[in-house]
């Protein structure tokens, strides 16, 4: 019997020519669909190539979607954990980057931003997803670069560091090898766009046709920029 799900196209880059390891940075109140909609494509990808991923946060505790400083209604007993497989301080190195965001970020995330400050220069690629823009941003790696983020707080996540050329109509912006996507679903573009540069083309199709979804492929394509953008 095979134990093959899928069958890596001729086409597909060697292992040797692509990133192999993803580091996931992690803090509580993070976005689900931010951390999910990219990873679950990545899943996919790993019935291609031996990848691994690595879920980092500031200690081995459960990680939780559920927001510190209780946004939520009060009668609300919902949300989701995820249990880091090491700590900043323990984490291996890392071909690629992945820090998403959340309101959680909203409030003190300084392990987190410290040690993707750390490994920034170290990583082959940086890939944000809304709001975890803005803690890139807070280390200073993004100035002088292209960058965008979610809409909803595009002001407020470009106010933390006006010194990066903050793209506001855009779905996904890349600049060299920091690939930073929209609000919420714009991981799931921006990961497949990722993966159609990094992989392949037919490798991204192979993957969406899997998961059923039909990614947007113009990164400037974006109704939630307003008219003004």
């Amino acid at each position: 019997m095979s134990t093959t799900i899928l069958e890596r196209p001729a086409s597909a880059r060697p292992d040797d020519q692509v990133p192999l390891t993803f580091g996931l940075v992690l803090y509580n109140g993070f976005q689900a669909l931010d951390v999910f909609g990219p990873i679950d494509a990545l899943n996919i990808l790993s019935f291609l190539y031996p990848i691994k991923l690595y879920v980092l946060a500031e200690s081995l505790d459960p990680v939780t979607t559920k927001s510190p400083q209780g946004f939520e209604h009060p009668g609300s007993d919902f949300s989701q954990r995820i249990l880091p497989t090491h700590t900043f301080e323990s984490a291996p190195k890392v071909d690629v980057l992945i820090v998403p965001g959340g309101v959680g970020n909203r409030g003190p995330v300084d392990a987190a931003i410290s040690y993707i400050g750390k490994v920034a220069p170290e990583v082959g690629y940086i890939f944000t997803i809304c709001t975890g823009s803005g803690m890139v941003a807070r280390t200073g790696i993004l100035d002088g670069r292209r960058a965008t983020t979610n809409k909803n707080a595009f002001s407020r996540i470009a106010a933390l560091r006006p010194q990066v050329q903050w793209v506001k109509r855009a779905r996904w912006v890349v600049d060299g090898n920091i690939w930073t996507a929209s609000g919420v679903s714009a991981g799931l573009d921006t990961i497949f766009a990722f993966i159609q540069e990094i992989y392949g083309s037919e490798v991204a199709s192979l993957i969406s046709a899997f998961m059923e979804y039909e990614p947007h492929s113009d990164p400037s394509w974006d109704p939630f920029a307003g008219p003004d953008a």
